[in-house]
């Protein structure tokens, strides 16, 4: 059996890095500290009240939306 080096997701290590949360298999547990502290901060930055109920999937979500909001994501 031939393997093609393109075929392992080793040889792309960050091509598969990123993956819609909508789709993550743990997007529905709470967020992590380390999303829940730059989430708050982010909220804080843009005037937005910060959640601290949102799951990882909504929190990266939302995490994305303020970091285009308030440019620290450029």
């Amino acid at each position: 059996m031939t393997t093609n080096i393109d075929d392992n997701p080793k040889a792309h290590p960050t091509g598969n890095a990123v993956k819609d949360p909508d789709q993550w298999t743990t997007g529905d547990q709470p967020m992590t500290g380390a999303q829940a502290s730059y989430l708050q901060t982010l909220s804080e930055e843009a005037g937005e009240e910060f959640d601290p109920e949102l799951s990882k999937a909504d929190a990266s979500k939302k995490i994305d939306a303020l970091q285009h909001e308030t440019g620290r994501g450029e």
